[in-house]
C-alpha cells in the first residue's frame, strides 16, 4: 500500500516538475521499517515502470531510490528529537540536488556518453536538480509527522 501511495502522490503532484513527496516517503519508511522499507520503495519503482513504460529512463530508478534508502540507513538510529527534522530534511534535499549526478552514470552507459558528455548532461540538468533539492528540503518538513503516523499505525497492525 505504501508503494502505491508513493506512486499516487507522484501522479497527483506531476503538474509541478521535480516537486514530489517520494523522498519524504523513502526517508520516513526507512526510519520506521529499516530493511523492510525496500518493499514499498521497489513497489513504487515497479508501478512507475508499469504505468509509464519500462524504457531506458526507468533503469536508473533501480538504484536511485536505494541510494537514498542507504543514506538513511547510515544515519544514527538515535538522533536527538530536536535535530531530527533538520537532518532528515537535509538528507532528502541532498538526494534531490544530486539526483541528476546520480542518474548520469547510467545515462552515460546507456547512450554512449564519454566523461565530458556525462558532465555536460549533469550541467544541463542543474536547474532541475536545484528545484528538486529545494522542493525536497521543504517537503521534508513532513518526514517526522509521517514517521509518527507510520509508528502509530504499526501499534494497531503489528507490521514490525
Amino acid at each position: 500500500m505504501l508503494g502505491a501511495l508513493m506512486y499516487a502522490s507522484k501522479v497527483l503532484m506531476s503538474m509541478l516538475p521535480n516537486v514530489h513527496l517520494l523522498g519524504v516517503f523513502v526517508v520516513a519508511m526507512t526510519v520506521v521499517y529499516r530493511k523492510k522499507a525496500l518493499y514499498p520503495i521497489y513497489t513504487y519503482v515497479l508501478l512507475n515502470g508499469l504505468m509509464a513504460g519500462f524504457a531506458l529512463w526507468w533503469l536508473p530508478y533501480l538504484y536511485l531510490w536505494a541510494i537514498l534508502w542507504a543514506w538513511v540507513m547510515l544515519l544514527p538510529r538515535r538522533i536527538p528529537a530536536k535535530v531530527q527534522p533538520l537532518v532528515y530534511m537535509v538528507v532528502c534535499a541532498a538526494h534531490g540536488y544530486l539526483f541528476g549526478t546520480l542518474y548520469a552514470p547510467a545515462q552515460a552507459l546507456l547512450f554512449g556518453l564519454d566523461f565530458h558528455g556525462m558532465i555536460a548532461w549533469i550541467l544541463a540538468g542543474l536547474p532541475w536538480d536545484f528545484v528538486h533539492g529545494t522542493s525536497n528540503f521543504f517537503c521534508g518538513i513532513l518526514i517526522c509527522p509521517l514517521i509518527a503516523v507510520l509508528k502509530n499505525a504499526d501499534k494497531y497492525t503489528g507490521i514490525q
